[in-house]
Order: structure tokens, then sequence, then C-alpha cells
């Protein structure tokens, strides 16, 4: 039995997983927390990494490994390789100033047609350009700049500061793929390169950028040494972890989150991905890329050397979870509730936009509720409308990447909330194409793990998921129709 090892290293948590290579099976896994927070030093993420994978059983047997991660996180780099300041995560959103500089420079139009989307305050440029704006001394430092998964890759490959690394700080040794570089605003999809000038108007100056690697060239292999967690890692196990990393374990190229996600559904031209997490994603893996000035979807690049146009909402999970509480019931419960109540919900609309809203683009806009008559004010009405709330904002995702060129002929659904028997009822209603949904996986240490058999391989393996239903198709045009005729334009 060949094994692989692939890693999510995602806000939340490090979760590892190690599966055959040939048949898929999985073999063990293990997992550990990460801080809270929207800047985090990179040394609680090294931490965790070391304690999943002690928890999953080591590495001892393992041919090849590769990590996807949380995208657009900033790790700026000395040339010592010492981390400069914590890493400013996605959902950090002090950089939005940021990025109407950018864009005011350089223009919504040429921005998207040179990097594939036009930023916002997750992408990693605007927060180079906070960085040299607010903390000037810490920005004329930066030799290099990484992404999360970029500098954890570098680390378990043995580099790192002096003194805490076998191989020592080569900046040059950085690697990236191409979907997580796609998310930096300094990386062009279409022509497969870094756009310096890009990077030198949010720095300031030049800086070493991760060598983009191919969906199956390798990083590179491990050296032998012995990696610990610090006490820094206490929250996910009651004492320091070392692990032993033995040499030769080829090292895959990593990859973004979504684009890890894509792979270990095995999604390919036609599925489109929506994801009901605390947030929503909806994307699609295309042949050709795209370019939105509207700044609706990013044309992100993917990890199997196609494109994955993505667009992202605040809004998803939790509106299940505030109309749940508001109700006093539970999701099953909330679930029970709204089937008691038709299509449309007698007029009920819910505008879902608890926390503003990034799609569209209304950033102080709060969530309104529509439509309240004797016959429609019922706690079925209202359960109903918040599951039909949050699949309207996330249909009008799907209608986003559709004008980019997206044919959609599969939904995958999913995300804790897809389980839920009215969640599937009412996609299959709201959505007009058909929907699948996969059983809950680690689909991003999935992906992770498919593409480290690709690298040890040769060949992209493809590994069975298992489903927990397909819902008839029953398309119902007044869900979409009565939250259409309460939408609002989007402010910049």
């Amino acid at each position: 039995m060949t094994l692989v090892a692939g890693i999510d290293s995602s806000t939340q948590s490090c979760k590892v997983v190690i599966r055959d290579l040939d048949s898929g099976e999985l073999v063990r896994q293990g997992r550990a927390s990460h801080p809270a927070g929207t800047e985090v030093d990179p040394a609680f993420w090294w931490d965790a990494l070391v304690t999943a994978l002690a928890a999953a059983g080591g590495l001892d047997d393992v041919a090849a490994i590769s990590i996807a991660g949380q995208q657009h996180g900033m790790v700026v780099l000395d040339e010592a390789g010492e981390v400069i300041r914590p890493a400013l995560l996605w959902n950090d959103t002090r950089s939005a100033p940021a990025a109407r500089a950018l864009i005011e420079e350089f223009g919504a139009a040429s921005l998207a047609e040179r990097t594939g989307a036009v930023p916002v305050a997750s992408f990693t440029a605007t927060k180079l350009r906070w960085l040299r704006d607010a903390e000037p001394p810490a920005a004329e430092r930066v030799s290099a700049v990484a992404l999360p998964h970029d500098w954890l890759t570098w680390r378990l490959r043995g580099y790192g500061p002096t003194g805490s690394s076998p191989l020592g700080p080569v900046l040059e040794e950085l690697v990236t793929d191409r979907s997580d570089a796609s998310g930096t605003s300094y990386w062009n999809p279409r022509t497969g390169s870094y756009d310096r000038e890009l990077l030198v108007a949010a720095l300031g100056h030049d800086a070493v950028l991760p060598r983009v690697l191919g969906p199956a060239e390798a990083a590179g292999s491990t050296v032998a040494f012995t990696a610990s967690a610090s006490a820094s890692a206490s929250a996910s196990a009651s004492a320091p972890v070392s692990l032993g990393v033995p040499a030769g374990i080829v090292v895959g190229p990593g990859a973004g989150d979504n684009a890890g996600a894509a792979l270990g559904l095995g999604a390919v031209e036609g599925d489109v991905v929506v994801s009901i997490g605390t947030s929503g994603t909806v994307f699609a893996v295309t042949s050709e890329p795209s370019a939105d000035e509207s700044g609706t979807v990013a044309g992100f690049a993917d990890a199997s050397g196609a494109f994955l146009p993505l667009v992202a909402t605040l809004n998803a999970a939790r509106v299940l979870d505030a109309t749940a509480a508001l109700l006093g019931v539970s999701h099953t419960e909330l679930g029970a509730l709204a089937l008691e109540a038709p299509a449309g919900s007698d007029g009920l609309v819910l505008q879902p936009y608890f926390e503003g809203e990034r799609t569209p683009n209304l950033p102080t806009a709060t969530a309104s509720l529509f439509g309240l008559t004797l016959a429609s004010t019922t706690r079925p009405g209202l359960a109903r409308a918040a599951i039909e709330g949050l699949l309207c904002g996330l249909a009008d995702g799907l209608d986003a990447v559709r004008r980019v060129g997206v044919v959609p002929q599969r939904i995958l659904l999913i995300g804790g909330a897809a389980l839920n028997p009215a969640v599937q009822a009412v996609a299959a209603q709201v959505f007009d194409v058909p929907v699948t949904v996969p059983l809950p996986g680690e689909y991003v240490a999935d992906g992770a793990a498919v593409q480290a058999g690709w690298v040890l391989s040769g060949t992209r393996p493809s590994w069975a998921i298992s489903l927990a239903g397909s819902p008839a198709p029953d398309h119902r045009p007044i869900i979409r129709e009565q939250y259409a005729a309460h939408a609002v334009p989007p402010r910049g």
C-alpha cells in the first residue's frame, strides 16, 4: 500500500488525511486547532501542522504530501527568513481603503484583465499596501512575500530561519501553485506570470515571490529532521509535540482551499460547487480564464491546470443559525418547520444581509424581511424564508459565474447545512440545474492528497465520493422572482 498525505491548513484548524493512493481509502487522520483572530503568527500554523501530523500517526510510511490552505493571507519574511509581523488573514478588513486606492490607481477593468479579479480587502496585494502605509519600517524589511500554504510547504521541506531549520533561510526555495497565486492580485492567470508593477505599487519595492509550480510538479523532497511544536500548540495538545520527518517524502505544490476542495470532489467542467459554510462560495472549473471588472467574480486559476471563477458571499450558514435561535429550535426542527410552508413562503422574503454583503457589494447593509401579512407571518413561513433567502443569495452567485461563460450541468452542494433535508429540497426548487449532495468530508485535505498522489505517480488519482442525496429537480421560479423584486443596487 502506497500512502499519501493531504493537509488543510484552514482559518480555524489544521486537518490531515492519509489515504491509500490506489483506492483512496482513508487510513488515518489528525487535527489541531488554530487560534482565533484576523491576524495570526504563522508559528501557530506550524505548531498545529506538527501536532496534527503526529495525531495522524506520523510520516514514516508516507510517500508524498501536499498542503492546501486558506487563501490570501500575508506572510512577510526578512532576509533571514524570519516572519516580520503576524500574518493578516483573508478576513481582516483593515485593508479595504488600500483596495480602493489600488482600484483608483489602476482602474477596475485593468486590474481584472491583469490579475483576473478586482481586489477587495481579502486579497494579498491590499494587505501589502496597508503594511506600506501603516507600518513603513516593517514594509521596508520585507525580502519575500508568501501565502500560508507556501510558508508551511517551505518549512516542511526543511527551510526557515537559521537555528530552527536544517536548510536555513533560502528564500528562493519558496514555491506556490496557480490557484493560490491567483488570489494575490499580483499574478496573471492568463499569462502565468507575476505582475511586478502591481507588487511594487502595493509594497513599495520588489521582493522574492514563490515560484509557481504546475499541478503535478514536485516542490522537492523532505530532508530528515525533527519538527517541534512549541507550547503555543497547547490548545491542541497537553504537552509540546515532536515529529520525525523522514527524508525523501515527495512534496507537492499545494493549493488554495477552494481549489483543493474542487480536486477533492473530483469537480470537472460543467460542475459548480456551492458551499454553505460560515460564508458561502460558488465556484466552477472552466477551461478558459475569466475576468469580471464588476468585481463580483474572481477569475482564479485552479489546481489542475484549468481555471476557477469564484463568487463569495458573507451570509450563509449563519442565516440559519440566527433564524433557528430566534425561533428557539434546532437546525433539524428549523428544516421540518420550513417544509410545512409552500414554495415562496406565502410571499415572505428574507434578504439575508445580516453582516453586510460582499456579493452584491453592500458592506453596510442589514437583513430585511419583506411581505409580512397575517397569512405569511408564521413560524414555518419564517423558517422557509430563511432557507430560501440563503439559497437565493447563492443562486445570484451562480448567475454571476454564468455571465463569465460558465455553463452549469450539475450543482455539488457541500457544507454542513447541505445535509438538512429542507435545504436540499429548497435547493432543488431554487437552482435550475440538478443538485447533488456529497457526504460531509475533508474535501480540501482530500484534494491535497489527490495532488500528492498525482505528483508521486504522474497520474491524477480518481477516487469515488459518497453521496448523501440527489433531490429530484423541482424548479419553482416564484422563489427567485420574489427575491429579485426586493434587490437593491450594490454600493461601491
